[in-house]
């Protein structure tokens, strides 16, 4: 949510991602997804500011580092290799495929 500011001096959060569009005629005006206006005091520039700081928060506090694989190279091998047991283990043609077990362990 950013904060911003009505004509009337009243502070309001807002959903970012319900803007439809930003216009400044000479006011600055707000449409969301639902038709609602607001006239706000900040310029477009300073709500686009907000917007982007706004959303780097959020990528940034979701854990998600940036620029890592999801899984490390011995975690792929890994799943390399217990998927291409599983493959040499139990055909993928159909008929060996039904009566395969689930699981491993369950033959």
């Amino acid at each position: 949510m950013i904060f911003l500011t009505r004509m009337d001096k009243q502070s309001f959060f807002i959903n970012p991602d319900h803007i439809v569009s930003i216009e400044e005629t000479p006011d600055t005006v707000i449409t969301l997804f639902n038709g609602n206006h607001f006239i706000v005091k900040e310029p477009a520039q300073v709500i686009i500011n907000r917007i982007v700081a706004f959303r780097s928060r959020i990528i940034r506090r979701s854990g998600a580092p940036a620029g890592k694989k999801y899984l490390s190279k011995s975690r792929q091998r890994l799943f390399r290799s217990a998927t291409l047991n599983r493959e040499e283990q139990y055909p993928l043609n159909r008929k060996e495929k039904i009566s395969a077990p689930f699981h491993i362990r369950d033959h």
